[in-house]
């Protein structure tokens, strides 16, 4: 069963400028905070894993490691065992920068829910966390 487009469209509408909020005064990319949650969540990991978690090429999640290494928030490490595979593992600077950059944008919407929703809508709203999980889970839809 599928949903009416409607809802779909409103969820779009809703989201995006919240999202947008969120991203605002950081100083780091999406695609490169999603590389640092990604090692600050699961530990190290190699760039074939980065590239395909993050939906982006090979070259472009090179790119992103190189960078995010020349500010000291990832270190790369050769395989002890196989010095092809080079583990790319968040440092403790990229752990704590991690923290300052959700930062920004989540005090503003923790205020945003203390200040402007009910007792009833904060209820609703975690009560529709799981769904949006579920929807922003990767990989495809089935």
């Amino acid at each position: 069963m599928t949903s009416a487009p409607s809802t779909a469209r409103e969820l779009g509408e809703v989201l995006h400028p919240i999202a947008r909020r969120l991203f605002t005064g950081r100083t780091i990319s999406g695609g490169k905070l999603g590389v640092l949650a990604y090692l600050s969540t699961h530990g190290r990991a190699t760039a074939a894993t980065l590239a395909t978690v993050q939906t982006v090429s090979p070259q472009a999640i090179a790119t992103a490691v190189r960078e995010l290494e020349a500010l000291g928030l990832v270190l790369r490490t050769p395989d002890s065992e196989d010095r092809r595979r080079v583990w790319v593992e968040l440092t403790d600077v990229g752990r704590a920068r991690l923290v300052e950059e959700r930062a920004v944008g989540l005090d503003w919407l923790d205020q945003a829910i203390g200040e402007r929703l009910t007792d009833e809508e904060r209820a609703a709203l975690d009560a529709a966390l799981p769904a949006l999980r579920k929807l922003a889970a990767t990989g495809p839809v089935e």
